[in-house]
């Protein structure tokens, strides 16, 4: 049951996966051998059946994406330096071996759940008392790789919710890029990740005090075939480097392509096994300006990375590190503002408990401090935060969860003193939502859970995962939560 009279909505709206929803992404094929045995075998086709091969394969896949021809050319020219010859080859072959190479991939295929919900900038061109939003989400397929994807949605003045339906196309971006680095701060990482060893020394000595991936790429490839440094240790502190560099990066979409067509998929060694339950919030700067951040959770297979990813127009992002020794585990959510100028981030780095933390510098966080423990039955394995804290008149609203027996997770809230967040006003003593007969089935049964929710007037607005699966909405009374709240 729900708990404590309070009023509780499930809106009926469903967001569920749809593994019509196709990318294409390189077909990376190992060892070399076999590239060269493909082109091997391309090559023995004649020009016809090149042809005929290539048109099947347009009739058959174009329809499903943008740019595609594009992107088959973009593969060939990643192969050509396997080709035995310098021949020139008919654009129909560069096609067909850039095909070869490359595969669709279902994004959704396995789950979208994980939602995380900010209001529109642009509210332009809606009826009288709606509203737009943004919602990110995760979305997992294929090797359970996870992704964020967007959709968009408006509630009316009834806050009763829209979902707009997304297109059919997605992609990433074909336009990524690596940041200028400022090697100070570089070595500040490389210390804190235990990677500052005299050999990483000797790298960064041999770069200016900014230097470009490309240039950090030479000097290692240069320094990595010395054989004075060919040692294991080496190579593995040289890989470290790099995958830090690579962990920081920009893309950019074009303003034609729809919100639910932008996919941010994988693409540092930090994040080869994926993007995980990104938390967005719209933080008000300093001079009045706004900007969307989201912390979200990398995982490269083996260790979870805290990274900040950051946008003005939800074209252009930035995706960088969260640095110092209290950047662990995952669950970070950042204040909408700062706090007596300073930066402030709950977290949770012991798996069990929420701690504050404050920051001058919003990319490196070096304090912690604990101010709620799980206390009650629902909550005893861990609590976690399920979003950014909400400013409201009586001080920050928490949205969080907690996980029980047979890890049965639930979600209630707290209530942060707004000038102290280390204050804890109140908290629900029973949980908010908790799975019903219909939710608790799933990849992850028995799991409600939540990256952001929002208020609308009266309402608070929760977008919630269903055990790993799809994603639904309840509203609940804003006044009503506040007076429990209060009276715990």
């Amino acid at each position: 049951m729900d708990s404590q009279n309070l009023e509780l909505i499930r809106t009926g709206v469903e967001l569920i996966p749809d593994y019509r929803r196709v990318l294409y992404r390189p077909l990376n094929i190992e060892p070399e051998e076999r590239i060269i045995k493909i082109l091997g075998r391309i090559q023995t086709l004649s020009e016809i059946e090149v042809t005929n091969e290539i048109n099947d394969l347009l009739t058959a896949f174009e329809e499903r994406h943008k740019r595609l021809k594009k992107f088959f050319l973009q593969r060939y020219q990643q192969i050509k330096k396997y080709l035995l010859t310098d021949h020139i080859l008919s654009e129909e072959r560069k096609l067909l071996i850039g095909a070869y190479f490359t595969q669709e991939y279902s994004l959704e295929s396995a789950a979208l759940f994980n939602p995380s919900i900010i209001w529109d900038r642009d509210q332009s061109n809606l009826p009288s008392g709606s509203k737009r939003f943004i919602m990110s989400l995760r979305a997992t397929g294929e090797g359970h790789i996870s992704s964020i994807t967007f959709r968009s949605g408006m509630v009316d003045s009834d806050n009763q919710i829209t979902i707009t339906n997304p297109t059919k196309y997605v992609s990433t971006s074909e336009n990524i890029s690596n940041p200028i680095y400022e090697k100070k701060t570089f070595e500040r990482k490389l210390s804190e990740l235990e990677l500052l060893t005299d050999f990483s020394s000797t790298i960064l000595s041999l770069l200016d005090s900014h230097f470009t991936i490309e240039e950090l790429k030479s000097i290692l490839d240069k320094y990595t075939k010395n054989i004075k440094t060919k040692s294991a240790e080496n190579k593995l502190i040289a890989n470290g480097i790099l995958s830090l560099a690579l962990s920081n990066y920009e893309i950019q979409y074009e303003s034609e392509q729809r919100l639910s067509e932008r996919i941010i998929f994988p693409h540092s060694p930090s994040e080869s096994n994926g993007i995980e339950d990104a938390r967005f919030v719209d933080f008000i700067e300093e001079d009045g300006n706004h900007i969307y951040y989201a912390t979200y959770t990398a995982y490269d297979g083996k260790i979870t990375f805290p990274q900040l990813l950051e946008t003005r127009d939800f074209l252009h992002f930035k995706i960088s590190t969260l640095n110092g020794p209290e950047v662990k585990n995952k669950g970070m959510a950042l204040f909408p503002r700062k706090i007596n100028n300073l930066y402030a981030m709950l977290s949770r780095q012991d798996n069990e408990n929420i701690f504050l933390m404050y920051s001058e510098d919003l990319h490196f966080w070096y304090n912690k401090e604990l101010i709620l423990k799980p206390t009650y039955p629902w909550e005893f394995i861990q609590l976690g935060n399920c979003g950014s804290p909400i400013e409201i008149e009586e001080g920050w609203l928490v949205i969080s969860h907690g996980v029980g027996p047979m890890r049965k997770y639930s979600i209630g809230a707290f209530l942060l003193e707004k000038l102290d967040p280390r204050i804890v006003i109140g908290r629900l003593l029973e949980p908010l939502l908790v799975p019903n007969e219909k939710e608790r089935e799933g990849y992850v049964p028995n799991v409600v859970y939540s990256c952001g929710s929002a208020i609308n007037g009266d309402d608070l607005l929760l977008p919630y995962a269903m055990s790993d699966r799809s994603v639904g909405f309840a509203k609940i009374n804003l006044k009503q939560l506040v007076s429990k709240l209060n009276s715990n």
